[in-house]
């Protein structure tokens, strides 16, 4: 009888483990001189009791109470600086002189008008609130004005339209200033006592649903009425301040006051006199000052002159009525103050910071010296101890040919590796079918139509040239998307000769790479940190611990700066506002920054890398010509040819240093001197190391296939650059591996071999890498752009109404 037997199915229970014992010997023998970890005491680890831990908790929520208290009430106070307010249309229904108008009321307080050209700016006391308030708007138009008084603006006052709330314009103006950082904002509507009784709750409920959408949370208040504008002053000083970390590193200051002394020898160049109050950190004489879009400069001395808008002004009684007495604000009577003026500091030649911000490069530094006879030696000797290499040879080959040749384990046949790759998408496009057109232009050819006078006018203002270039754009980033980083191989020039620069690498991803080879010219006028992170944050920590001595926040202060031309006076005198930045320790010196950007949605016309910019980075505005790449987290990254859509990319650019984090927008000019946003983004690092390699990919077509060998055509032109190009590796857009075997003829065929089968309709191809650099293109001046009102109604509306 045969015996059973359990069939694979069969339950297999898991064995019971005992364990064994284990003496005090065995135990030390596997613990291997590790020691346990001592536990401490509560008292030893400092640790708190409940109660306590609740009363520190207590603590700490009032020592934050008390710090946002004390920023509120220091802000705007006698001993603060006045409540800086911008003050920002969104749309061109919106006036803001009758807002100016409702601000300035003379029972809530002291008004003191200042007119700059057309920048609009008055000075509102309110002993009542213990307030003082400065209310600025920009230009009509001048975008560039707008997001320069928002850097140093406390509050920005956002005026709406009670219908629609923000036009197109007022919507680009919003995603500037959002992409820049905004500080403390005000939401207040402007004409909805002009509409019906009946409407008006409507369209509050109505506008509350349209803000909501940029403005999540945030009440809207009512400016028609001098009682409405008294609560909006009373929201404005009690609110909670909101930090933008550039400006909070740093002393900065909004100009009240311009003076210009020329030198004896340049009337073009002179000493800049900047009066305003200090912000943001005390602000010492020693350090560099930058003018907002002009470049930075140099400071002599810091005056004490007296406030010109004290929140109480000195009373003086006169002498033929004791009982008449009269206030005398500073401003008029600055003449007779001359004796209180103080000079606070004067720069100290050794510790003022150098405004060299370039390298000078020494051309014979690097220069190989002669050696002597004992280094010869040496090195003679060194290279006999390690050039000893065993290799298999023909036999009467001498040594000298031992040396070129390769072992066998230098070059496979890529047969038994492993070949995955990814496979890419070739897009095909069809031709559009042109039926529907004809038919539509049979019909219009039945009808009769008069001339059009306003397609006459559209046409005069077409530019052909601009037209053209455009459309040849559009072509090369469509190409560029179908196509990635393929070239034609040049048939005049040779394929050695064109693509010498560039080198193949076995793996993009892990082939090294030395970051210091083969250096342009311009790395050596740069400059570079050895840790970047570390400079940082040792810099911000001594901002933070050590008191700097100087000018404290508050002051009202007039600075001496010295070889300042006389084209940053005119620019203020036009109406345009002049803001000054104190930098930190080397922030005057060129190096290469890194900026991570996103496409802005708005704008779909194609941004060529090495185009000309305008940048707005953190508290810098300045024009350059940067490259663009991936953001990987590799140490090689794939330049890219165009700024996509899709993705974020990395903008590298040679440009002052500057510490992040700061915010980064990215403007381009237009052939009618419009500037429009492209991207946005933030500061990623200052780092000339990184290495932005461009990909060449050369194609070429399979002729004739057996199996695992090939003869491919097309890709060279000449039996000599297949011997160039012979050691490079090959690949399909199929995903096959390969090399080059042999030239076959004189006219660029040859013999590949592959790991797999071939297919006719794939494409072969061969990458080409090499590493490519920004442009020495900097310059701190951006030319001022045509309004964006203006040519936006222009551009709407036919010439013959707007006259």
């Amino acid at each position: 009888m045969a015996a059973h037997r359990s069939g694979p199915l069969k339950q297999q229970n898991k064995a019971h483990k005992g364990g064994r014992h284990r003496g005090r010997g065995s135990a030390q023998r596997d613990g291997k001189g590790r020691v346990e970890l001592k536990v401490l005491c509560k008292k030893a680890r400092k640790e708190l009791s409940r109660v306590d831990q609740r009363h520190r908790a207590s603590q700490l929520r009032k020592q934050k109470k008390e710090a946002v208290l004390a920023e509120k009430r220091q802000l705007g106070s006698k001993d603060g600086p006045p409540q800086q307010v911008l003050v920002v249309a969104l749309h061109n229904r919106i006036s803001v002189s009758e807002a100016f108008h409702l601000l300035q009321d003379r029972d809530i307080g002291t008004v003191h008008l200042n007119e700059w050209g057309s920048t609009r700016s008055f000075m509102l006391l309110c002993p009542r609130l213990k307030h003082r308030w400065f209310f600025t708007s920009a230009r009509p138009g001048d975008l560039h004005s707008v997001l320069d008084m928002a850097k140093v603006a406390d509050t920005i006052l956002f005026l709406l339209d009670p219908l629609e709330g923000w036009d197109s314009t007022g919507d680009y103006c919003l995603s500037c200033l959002f992409a820049q950082g905004l500080p403390t904002y005000t939401l207040a509507v402007q004409g909805v006592s002009g509409l019906p009784p009946k409407k008006q709750i409507d369209a509050r409920k109505k506008l509350s649903k349209t803000v909501e959408k940029r403005f999540p949370d945030d009440k809207l208040l009512l400016l028609d009425t001098h009682l409405e504008a008294e609560m909006l002053l009373r929201q404005l000083a009690n609110q909670k301040q909101r930090h933008l970390a550039f400006r909070d590193r740093r002393a900065y200051l909004f100009a009240h006051a311009v003076d210009f002394v020329p030198t004896e020898e340049n009337s073009l160049v002179g000493t800049l006199k900047i009066s305003g109050y200090v912000r943001g950190q005390t602000l010492n004489v020693n350090s560099l000052l930058h003018i907002v879009g002009h470049g930075d400069f140099q400071m002599k001395q810091i005056d004490a002159p007296m406030d010109p808008f004290p929140l109480h002004p000195r009373v003086i009684k006169s002498q033929k009525d004791p009982g008449l007495a009269m206030e005398i604000c500073a401003t008029d009577a600055a003449t007779d103050m001359e004796e209180d003026l103080k000079i606070l500091m004067k720069a100290d030649p050794d510790r003022q910071e150098s405004l060299q911000s370039e390298v000078i490069p020494d051309p014979m530094e690097g220069e190989q010296t002669w050696p002597t006879e004992e280094e010869l030696s040496e090195a003679n000797g060194s290279l006999r101890e390690t050039s000893k290499v065993v290799k298999k040879v023909p036999k009467g080959t001498s040594s000298y040919q031992a040396e070129w040749i390769l072992d066998e384990g230098d070059a496979g046949d890529g047969e038994g590796e492993d070949y995955g790759s990814e496979l890419e998408d070739f897009m095909e496009k069809k031709s559009q079918d042109e039926s529907s057109e004809e038919e539509e232009e049979e019909e219009c050819e039945t009808m009769t139509v008069g001339e059009s006078v306003f397609d006459d006018l559209y046409d005069e203002k077409m530019d052909d040239e601009a037209e053209e270039k455009m459309l040849e754009k559009y072509k090369q980033e469509r190409l560029e998307e179908m196509f990635p980083d393929e070239m034609d191989t040049p048939r005049d020039v040779a394929a050695r000769i064109r693509f010498q620069k560039y080198r193949g690498l076995k793996s993009f991803r892990t082939s090294p790479w030395d970051p210091k080879e083969n250096l342009p010219q311009d790395y050596a006028r740069i400059f570079q940190f050895q840790n970047f992170t570390n400079t940082r944050k040792s810099i911000f920590k001594e901002i933070e611990g050590k008191e700097t001595e100087g000018a404290e926040v508050g002051w009202y202060v007039t600075l001496h700066v010295s070889e300042v031309p006389f084209s940053v006076v005119e620019y203020f005198r036009r109406g345009a506002p002049l803001i000054t930045f104190t930098l930190l320790p080397h922030e005057q010196k060129m190096s290469v920054l890194n900026m991570v950007v996103s496409r802005n949605p708005g704008n779909t016309e194609p941004v060529k890398a090495k185009e000309e910019l305008i940048f707005h980075c953190g508290f810098r505005r300045f024009r350059a010509s940067p490259l663009f790449s991936q953001h990987t987290a590799a140490d090689k990254h794939k330049f890219q040819r165009f700024l996509t859509i899709d993705a974020a990319l990395v903008v590298t650019v040679y440009a002052p240093v500057t510490f992040p984090p700061a915010s980064v927008l990215l403007f381009k000019q237009k052939s009618n001197g419009m500037h429009s946003l492209i991207a946005t983004g933030h500061l990623l690092s200052v780092d000339p190391d990184r290495m932005v390699i461009k990909r060449v990919v050369l194609s070429g077509h399979p002729f004739k296939i057996f199996t695992k060998m090939a003869v491919v055509r097309y890709m060279f032109f000449n039996r000599e650059d297949v011997l160039w190009f012979k050691p490079v590796e090959l690949r399909t857009k199929w995903g096959r591996r390969g090399h080059i075997k042999e030239p076959l003829g004189t006219h660029g065929h040859m013999k590949c071999s592959f790991d797999g089968k071939l297919k006719s309709q794939d494409t072969v191809l061969m990458n080409l890498y090499k590493r490519v650099f920004p442009k020495w293109t900097y310059d701190p001046y951006v030319p001022e752009p045509v309004p964006w009102v203006k040519s936006q109604v222009s551009s709407t509306v036919p010439e013959s109404d707007m006259e």
